[in-house]
């Protein structure tokens, strides 16, 4: 991307407009200009001839793709996080399982490798350990852990801005006392992998959890009478909502219904294990053995959803085409709405002052050209 450049042609889209016959300008790797009718000078021009112009896609959960798992490595996680780009994500949020902490202290020193080389990468989402044991989904059942005194140090003791965001289980001993500390620095607290009711998922909610990890996966299902946590995190504007949209974790009437309730506070997600972006076979999820097939991935018992095989831009493209969303309700699914939720304050829109991270589309909603803005 060269200092000034003028890209016209567009129909320009995000969570604040949809504006035909488009242009944007672009100095120095940020969005000085958006507008339509004459445009300004630049030292290059590209006529984008009628696709359609996004900011980039943010996912705040994946654990890779590519073929290469987070858990492996910095090389892995850049691999794998190339894999995500090529289909429109332009910031990733690397997610952890749960792991013993010790290995988790190692895995965090390679995300901490590859988001210095890489101004997409956003830093680490630790899934785990602090998880129910009866919610744990394809989590090793033996690198769960309790947020006592050990888990606390590990978050808090990292390097500034390396770990971002935080699943846990509000019902664990010392969950409680630990989402106030987490967010007190900034760390967003995210509940999941939860027996958790009502009462209790808002009394977290109070006490500063900001995310629900994968709404209506791994939790209590909704109740006429006893509601669960997915009700309360929808009553409370504070709280974002992670959706996996690939039709396998969630019905699409039920993922409509969630965003029709929750709107500008859904966060389109992958989940996504190695084999996204990549191909059928066997694969690891942590320590775990998973079969993906027809692009489901499941566990060797061949019942328990091991992550998902999405890419973020088929969820933007089934959020509009499947489920009847307006383009920016859709896109603003996958690009401002996790931006809020993790306080990046200069992605997620197309606004002058943003970074130029981009997304050309096809009429398909298919990515033509990424953008990544090094600024």
């Amino acid at each position: 991307m060269t200092a000034d450049l003028l890209l016209t042609g567009a129909r320009v889209v995000d969570a604040r407009r949809d504006l035909p016959g488009a242009w944007v300008q672009v100095r120095d790797g940020l969005i000085a200009a958006v507008g339509s009718g004459p445009a300004p000078h630049a030292d290059e021009h590209i006529d984008l001839d009628g696709t359609t112009l996004t900011p980039g896609l943010i996912d705040l959960h994946v654990h890779g793709g590519g073929g290469h798992a987070f858990d492996d490595g910095a090389d892995a996680i850049a691999a794998g996080v190339a894999a995500h780009r090529g289909h429109g994500t332009t910031a990733t949020l690397v997610s952890l399982v749960s792991s013993p902490l010790d290995v988790l202290r190692r895995q965090l020193d390679g995300v901490e490798v590859a988001r210095r080389s890489d101004p997409g990468i956003l830093g680490a989402h630790l899934e785990g350990p602090c998880l129910s044991p009866a919610r744990r989904g394809a989590h090793d059942p033996a690198a769960l852990a309790l947020p006592g005194e050990r888990f606390v140090d590990l978050v808090l003791s990292a390097e500034p801005g390396l770990i971002r965001q935080v699943t846990l289980a509000p019902e664990l001993p010392g969950a409680l006392d630990a989402i106030p500390l987490f967010a007190e620095r900034g760390i967003r607290v995210a509940l999941g992998h939860t027996e958790a009711d009502y009462a209790l998922t808002r009394d977290a909610i109070a006490r500063g959890a900001t995310l629900l990890t994968h709404a209506l996966n791994a939790m209590p299902a909704i109740g006429h009478r006893l509601p669960g946590p997915v009700p309360a995190a929808l009553a409370d504007e504070r709280v974002t909502l992670e959706l996996i949209l690939d039709g396998v974790h969630v019905h699409p009437a039920v993922a409509r219904m969630l965003l029709t309730a929750a709107p500008q506070r859904v966060a389109l997600i992958t989940d996504a294990m190695a084999a996204a972006a990549h191909v059928d076979g066997d694969y690891r999820l942590g320590d775990l053995d998973v079969r993906v097939a027809e692009g489901r991935a499941l566990l060797d018992d061949g019942v328990t959803i091991a992550g998902s095989t999405l890419t973020l831009d088929r969820a933007v493209r089934t959020a509009i085409v499947d489920l009847g969303l307006s383009a920016s309700d859709a896109v603003g699914a996958a690009t401002a709405v996790p931006a809020a939720a993790l306080g990046e304050v200069t992605r997620g829109l197309l606004e002058p002052g943003m970074r130029a991270d981009l997304v050309a589309w096809t009429a398909d909603w298919t990515p033509q050209r990424v953008w990544l803005s090094a600024s």
